[in-house]
């Protein structure tokens, strides 16, 4: 259920069909939308592709039923296969259970595709220098990772092999569905996020986020980020059974330099350090790993410097907490010493180019931090106009070429140029990846 454009779930059907299994693909895209995802899958004479709708009599007489990603709460064609005593299963944790291999597994609104990246690295590592712990010496990266398949990893793994495994909301209702959790589970922050999908309802984001820990046994551990500690304790402390560990920024050497910049940065790592010593590996193999660590793309990367500019595409956030963290990080790469009273001044001039698809998420704070931005330039969408409220004269483009270009024309030599949208991607392109792919492809062409 969602064939989707990102190839996890042309990987996904690719295993399946690979395996002999029988394959209704349905998706409400139309088949010109998914025209390259179909595509790959013409081969296999074991698919039925329904395209367009969903249908009820698809969500009867089946095995069970693959669901991918944001398929909404309250769908009919999920209370369908239910009420059949179909099991409905998503990607990640259908892989966990074939694979049966240890799992860690990431989760949290900001941070988790950071802390999962870190991670790996650091398991790499320590495989490379054949320290890894508890024999496993191989190390595979899945969950919610752009391209990756996580049912086709199951061709890889064998029992030396740990996996790390970015988790959202949505792919955690599978966990939650099967009543598993993964074997060390990580959670980094909880912010109000995907309001429009939960109806305004923080207790059901929550509550699905919550899976990541929630079926864990005494013997695994949970490391909480300090920030959702409280709240997690407090909503669920009585029934959570594993060992909990909780981290911050503090927990990180103060003589640890990382490549990438901001305390949200630090704050991740303090938590993959945190991780790392569960698993017994060296504080020595951590720090190397998180030192030459050169972040995950889209995230706060540092695409290239232009006449003394430096331009950053920071696709990924999607929320005020993760633009406001990003403009942090940038002025305080200026060396600048801030204060309780000139905290919000800025040494190093930002041109923000910002702006999508509204979701219904409290922006107060980063709109008053904008008013100590050199310039915002805004891309059109339903959340624009909240922007514009506050700062009329902003330009306005539906056109992303053309909001590059006058940022590029407003800059000067020591201005940074921070692509970092806080809203959603839905409207002028695919997805968040579209639209920092598009960006970098015209930042290159400068």
């Amino acid at each position: 259920m969602g064939l989707g454009l990102l190839g996890r779930g042309v990987g996904d059907t690719c295993y399946l069909a690979e395996c002999g299994a029988e394959l209704i693909i349905t998706d409400l895209k139309s088949r010109e939308e998914l025209a390259e995802s179909v595509a790959q899958l013409q081969g296999f004479k074991n698919i039925q592709f329904v395209l367009g709708e969903h249908r009820l009599g698809d969500f009867k007489d089946r095995d069970f039923i693959l669901k991918a990603a944001g398929v909404p709460l309250d769908s009919i064609y999920i209370a369908e296969a239910k009420k059949n005593n179909i099991p409905v299963r998503m990607s990640a944790d259908l892989f966990a259970e074939i694979s049966c291999i240890p799992v860690i597994g990431v989760t949290g609104t900001r941070g988790k595709s950071t802390v999962t990246h870190m991670v790996y690295e650091i398991l790499k590592l320590a495989g490379d220098a054949s320290s890894h712990p508890k024999g496993c010496q191989k190390v595979v990266l899945g969950g919610n990772v752009r391209g990756v398949s996580n049912l086709e990893l199951l061709k890889i793994v064998t029992s030396e092999h740990i996996a790390v495994l970015e988790l959202d909301s949505w792919q955690l209702q599978g966990w939650g569905e099967a009543k598993m959790s993964p074997h060390i589970s990580v959670f980094t922050t909880f912010y109000p996020d995907h309001l429009n999908y939960y109806h305004n309802d923080l207790d059901v984001y929550l509550a699905d986020k919550a899976n990541i820990f929630l079926y864990q046994k005494p013997e695994d551990i949970l490391v909480l980020g300090e920030q959702v500690a409280s709240l997690a304790t407090e909503k669920y402390g009585g029934i959570v059974r594993s060992r909990i560990i909780v981290a911050g920024e503090a927990d990180l050497p103060v003589d640890w330099r990382l490549k990438i910049p901001g305390a949200h940065n630090r704050y991740d790592a303090a938590l993959a350090l945190a991780v790392a010593r569960t698993c017994g590996i060296a504080d020595d193999v951590s720090r190397r790993a998180l030192e030459s660590f050169a972040g995950v793309p889209g995230r706060l990367e540092l695409i290239r410097e232009v006449n003394g500019v430096k331009i950053y595409n920071d696709t990924t956030s999607t929320t005020p907490e993760a633009t406001l963290a990003a403009i942090s990080a940038i002025t305080n790469m200026s060396g600048r010493s801030t204060s309780r009273h000139n905290e919000s001044q800025f040494r190093q001039p930002i041109i923000l180019i910002m702006g999508g698809t509204d979701k219904g998420l409290d922006m107060n704070t980063l709109l008053m931090r904008l008013a100590n931005v050199k310039q915002v330039i805004l891309l059109a969408g339903t959340g624009t106009s909240r922007v514009l409220e506050f700062i009329p004269n902003a330009s306005v483009f539906d056109d992303l070429s053309k909001a590059v270009q006058e940022a590029f024309a407003v800059a000067e030599s020591g201005d940074t140029i921070l692509f970092s949208p806080a809203f959603t991607s839905f409207g002028m392109f695919k997805n968040e990846y579209d639209r920092g792919d598009q960006f970098d492809a015209l930042v290159k062409k400068l």
